[in-house]
């Protein structure tokens, strides 16, 4: 699959279908519920909220509160960020937002400026911390 405007082409699944589409030269501002997956190439003013995935294109400018399951940014955003899976920020991403997730991955050469929270997934285990040994004298 080709990352940027084009992400969602592939129809070998239902789950990589594009359920919406707010394109390039449109823009909305208030509140955006979806299932499945929504691409936004054009600027959002609100809130956005859904148990699917949120596709921001490159062109894409959002500002608000974004809740959903999984976020791919190749866009701007600016706001408050809370994904129950993960968040992806890719080149030639700028997220400034505070963001809760699981899972965070950010491509070198994005930007990202705000607060971060992760939550620990309920599968894996608390590493013991580490024994500090005197110097000896």
């Amino acid at each position: 699959m080709s990352k940027g405007n084009g992400w969602l082409k592939s129809k070998e699944s239902s789950k990589d279908q594009v359920n919406g589409l707010l394109d390039k030269g449109c823009s909305i501002d208030g509140k955006i519920v979806f299932d499945g997956t929504v691409q936004i190439n054009g600027e959002f003013t609100g809130e956005i909220q859904s148990e699917g995935t949120l596709v921001v294109g490159q062109e894409a400018k959002l500002s608000g509160t974004i809740k959903v399951d999984t976020l791919i940014c190749f866009g701007t955003i600016n706001g408050k960020v809370e994904a129950k899976n993960r968040i992806e920020i890719h080149i030639p991403s700028i997220v400034t937002a505070d963001i809760h997730t699981k899972g965070l991955l950010i491509e070198e050469g994005a930007f990202f400026q705000g607060n971060c929270t992760m939550q620990q997934a309920s599968n894996v285990e608390e590493l013991p911390k580490p024994t500090v040994l005197a110097a000896a004298s």
